[in-house]
């Protein structure tokens, strides 16, 4: 018998809010979380959690419009989309940022290890989830506030080297290459389906059934997701992420209607619609979905840019095929090769970097901004060498 458990920590709303329509929330823990093959999933406090945990640390959250299907339309084919108006991750604050930096930088980790990342003082002692079944690997961190009001989830990204290695590898590829991971003719036994048509075309009805039936990752974010909103169906839902985390918690934030931030992911745009995910409405002004994620990259990691490409790079020499680079929803850029003098590196794209060297630097980034605006990646396009179409009878 396998069981998951998975702790979850208070966010604590303040009445006091330094700017306009943002407010500030403070964390603790408070709440663990059992799910295994023989019991429901449950969310329960912690017995005897001690009075002295009390940290200091807080985001800032502001009204965000989110787009989420009626749960009286579920059972139609075409249900109607609705606004929900909810608080989500003030993005253009730069402490928030970095703190949710450092929140998906930890799903890496253990407490006390070396690449574990100081939030607070209280979350040195946190409880990571995901790490029972050292070959799962899906790992991450839920915070959930007293009132049942506000959830963050966490996921974790890409390990080169370790025991979810593996998996990590296979999701990648599977997500975020242009036809099953097919860099050139040496990668035929390399590939992670079988939707390759020959010179340049791709199987759609292929690539569709593969990753909805090989997409392992996806599917267990769906089902913990589901089991938190069971629990909590009031709830407001955060997802973060760094890397393939990033991606997943887009995707599941987009499927569920949650706001995300996610650090230097590859573009998930090709995913979402291979999925047959079910978008938001089209912006009047960009024609793209409104989808309520936040992607935050810097421009000399070639990974988010789909830049890390062709059977002679970095990532194909390690056995990656990563070269979507459009995203959903806004993204916010930081100038490393013009502002800092950065080459562009896959070396610049661990959450280490982006932490340390860019969010918490000093830089200004444009006009005396601190952080960089989110815009839509409008003219984006994926895979254009490619042509995708039904080219193979798929049973």
């Amino acid at each position: 018998m396998k069981t998951t458990t998975l702790f979850v920590f208070l966010l604590h709303g303040l009445v006091a809010a330094a700017q306009p329509n943002s407010q500030p929330i403070v964390v603790s823990p408070a709440h663990q979380y059992n799910c295994d093959s023989t019991t429901p999933a449950s969310f329960h406090p912690i017995p005897s959690l001690p009075d002295t945990l009390v940290p200091s640390w807080t985001l800032r959250a502001v009204p965000t419009t989110v787009f989420r299907r009626p749960r009286s339309q579920e059972s139609l084919k075409h249900p109607a989309w609705e606004p929900v108006e909810v608080l989500g991750p003030d993005v253009q604050d730069k402490y928030t940022l970095s703190q949710l930096a450092r929140i998906s930088g930890n799903a890496y980790a253990l407490p006390g290890q070396k690449n574990w990342y100081d939030v607070d003082s209280a979350w040195n002692n946190s409880f990571p989830f995901g790490w029972e079944d050292s070959t799962e690997g899906f790992r991450g961190h839920v915070f959930l506030s007293p009132d049942n009001g506000t959830a963050i989830l966490s996921i974790k990204g890409t390990t080169v080297q370790g025991p979810t290695s593996k998996k990590d590898k296979f999701n990648d590829n599977l997500l975020f290459s242009c036809c099953c991971a097919r860099i050139d003719f040496s990668w035929v036994f390399s590939t992670v389906c079988d939707c390759f048509s020959g010179h340049w075309t791709c199987d759609n009805t292929c690539l569709t059934q593969a990753l909805i039936e090989d997409s392992l990752f996806y599917s267990v974010g769906m089902n913990l997701v589901k089991n938190l909103t069971l629990q909590y169906p009031d709830a407001n839902v955060w997802l973060v992420g760094h890397s393939l985390g990033g991606a997943l918690a887009s995707l599941l934030g987009t499927t569920f209607g949650f706001p995300v931030v996610a650090f230097e992911s590859p573009g998930e745009r090709l995913a979402a619609r291979r999925l047959h995910l079910s978008l938001p409405p089209l912006s009047n002004t960009s024609g793209l979905p409104v989808t309520p994620v936040t992607h935050v990259y810097h421009n000399a990691d070639p990974i988010p840019q789909g830049a890390c490409t062709g059977f002679r790079s970095a990532c194909a020499s390690a056995g990656y095929a990563l070269e979507t680079r459009c995203h959903l929803g806004k993204s916010i850029v930081y100038d490393t090769v013009g502002k800092l003098g950065w080459r562009v590196s896959v070396q610049s794209h661990p959450i280490k970097e982006v932490i340390l060297r860019v969010i918490e630097g000093d830089e200004q980034w444009e006009d005396g901004r601190d952080v960089p605006s989110a815009v839509e990646e409008v003219d984006c396009i994926d895979c254009y060498k490619w042509e995708f179409g039904e080219f193979k009878n798929v049973r």
